[in-house]
């Protein structure tokens, strides 16, 4: 009876160990329904070939921080989280993140086959502490046509932008639309993208930096942006309206224009010609994703970049195989949950370096209508448009302050003493001044 009683509990032990070593939990912040649908059918495809199930767990993005602290401190935290930028050197450096783990994965998988900006921007020492999946940058979206009839080169450099604004003014014609609502994030990013592509970073490790002729150069360009801009308090609405309708050759936009630009979004429909579905003003346009100033020849662009991290608490052994068949076999579905905003990371493998970028551009994108980036758009376009990747950048990343750089980004102060400038009541040397005097309060 003893021996049976011990049987049947080794046995129990056994059961349970085997099934908690394939049971993996996975938190994710792509919550909406359909794309939730798209992860449960990966987890399925990975489960059907290695065993390992995978337990997929929806988490607001605002909550995020929150329940991951929360879980850290009970010594709970699931095995694999999909997250933002703005977390990783943060939970690298609390030990919520299995740096070493990590960047066995991206070492597997083969660190030149990542876009070097999304790797730099968790880079931790001489570790990558997270594993990049997807990333967006802003571009400046234009008119190809209309640079092409007037001799323009592309708007690679603040110069170029410059020429073209002067070129294509007209009674008909607003040589610009920049942000200029002051409350809204959308002039904070544009603001932001404008700066870096100038070489501008407000932070060092411990504090902010002291600015000089490179915001001077930069706030002086914006203003002639702002200048040829139409009156009044701008933001993406209208400036996607603006140039739907034609009323413009250049405004700086996320790739989530894409879709909207061929005629695939019933709600947002371009007005250039009579039929709301014709897909002319996605032939005619352009997307330049890395811009420079004079202070920086080499430019820059403004990224958002997601991260799979495995945690401490992880069952490291499952949680790399989950990481690495999301980004090899299953790496077009990964991007596939929302391909206009899933740029390939991993441009492709050892036997072929852009393999996951020709699958991605054959993804269909689309709310009303669904093509294919390729039917829509020129091979060089596409290329361009991934290219923005390899020089992504934020403010606070590499020096681990991401932290304060968002607090600079959200008081808002750099968008309002801007618009002083641009409304004419300081001096550029003013607003560099008055900007330094901000940034020393953090």
């Amino acid at each position: 009876m003893i021996k049976k009683i011990i049987i049947n509990i080794f046995a129990l032990v056994f059961l349970i160990t085997n099934t908690s070593f394939a049971d993996i939990k996975f938190w994710t912040t792509e919550v909406q329904p359909a794309r939730m649908a798209k992860q449960e059918e990966m987890a399925k495809a990975f489960e059907a070939k290695t065993g390992i199930k995978v337990e997929v767990i929806p988490i607001e993005e605002k909550d995020l921080g929150t329940r991951a602290t929360a879980a850290a401190a009970a010594g709970d935290l699931p095995d694999v989280i999909y997250h933002t930028l703005q977390y990783v050197l943060p939970w690298a450096e609390a030990g919520i993140l299995d740096v070493d783990a990590n960047n066995a994965v991206v070492k597997s998988l083969g660190k030149k086959t990542f876009a070097p900006g999304a790797l730099n921007m968790a880079k931790k020492g001489g570790k990558i502490a997270a594993v990049p999946v997807d990333g967006w940058t802003q571009m400046v979206v234009y008119r190809k046509d209309l640079f092409a009839a007037a001799g323009l080169e592309p708007p690679t450099s603040y110069a170029n932008i410059v020429k073209a604004v002067n070129a294509l003014s007209s009674n008909d014609m607003f040589g610009f639309v920049a942000a200029t609502k002051t409350d809204e994030n959308f002039m904070s990013q544009v603001l932001e993208h404008v700066l870096l592509a100038n070489g501008v970073n407000f932070v060092k490790k411990g504090g902010t930096k002291k600015q000089g002729k490179a915001l001077k150069n930069s706030l002086e360009f914006y203003k002639v942006i702002a200048k040829a801009s139409p009156p009044g308090e701008l933001f993406w609405k209208q400036s996607r309206a603006l140039y739907f309708a034609g009323k413009t050759p250049m405004i700086i936009w996320s790739p989530f224009i894409m879709d909207e630009l061929a005629g695939l979004r019933d709600s947002a429909p371009p007005t250039i010609n009579s039929d709301p579905t014709s897909p002319e003003l996605a032939s005619k346009t352009g997307f330049i994703t890395n811009f420079s100033g004079p202070n920086n020849k080499k430019g820059a662009a403004w990224a958002d970049v997601r991260y799979f991290g495995i945690t401490a608490d992880a069952d490291t052994d499952e949680a790399k195989k989950f990481i690495e068949y999301s980004m090899s076999e299953g790496y077009t579905a990964t991007l596939g949950i929302a391909p206009e905003g899933k740029f390939p990371v991993r441009r492709g493998n050892k036997s072929d370096p852009s393999a996951y970028t020709k699958a991605w551009s054959k993804l269909p994108v689309g709310v009303d209508r669904k093509a294919p980036l390729t039917d829509l758009y020129s091979a060089d376009v596409i290329d361009n448009i991934v290219a923005g990747l390899d020089t992504a950048n934020r403010w606070g990343v590499k020096e681990g302050e991401l932290s304060r750089a968002s607090k600079i980004i959200n008081s808002q102060f750099l968008n309002r003493i801007t618009r002083e400038y641009i409304d004419d009541q300081i001096s550029v040397d003013e607003a560099v001044k008055k900007i330094n005097a901000e940034l020393a309060k953090f």
